[in-house]
């Protein structure tokens, strides 16, 4: 859905999903959470998240590159995969140092909000 938002002053046209009690909400290249239950905000970074072992979809969009392969060693920020949403392309980076364990999407594949789409088996200390 589009919404407007007023940002120190100014007012801005977003893109935003409702998913289990999470608004998700993209304004300028940016995502943003808010938890709808307990009125709690939050920032993604680039478009990732989802819990630091998983990259899951910011958003609807389209899965356009996939970066890496399963049984590929990772770095934290490394890109991952390339999707488009809403007009824009985002970059989903490794929030964790691993090895991909599995790639749960395909390129062209068209993803929901919240698909999980690559798990990382995180690297040992």
């Amino acid at each position: 859905m589009e919404m407007k938002i007023r940002v120190d002053g100014v007012d801005h046209k977003v893109q935003a999903q409702l998913l289990k009690g999470t608004m998700w909400v993209h304004l300028n290249g940016r995502t943003f959470t808010i938890d709808t239950a307990a009125g709690k905000k939050g920032r993604k970074k680039g478009g990732a998240s989802g819990s630091s072992d998983q990259i899951v979809s910011p958003m609807p969009g389209k899965v356009t590159k996939i970066l890496v392969s399963p049984g590929a060693s990772i770095q934290a920020g490394q890109s991952v995969l390339v999707m488009e949403a809403m007009k824009m392309e985002y970059t989903l980076k490794a929030d964790i140092a691993g090895v991909i364990d599995s790639i749960q999407c395909t390129v062209g594949e068209q993803v929901a909000l919240g698909k999980l789409l690559v798990k990382i088996q995180p690297e040992k200390a």
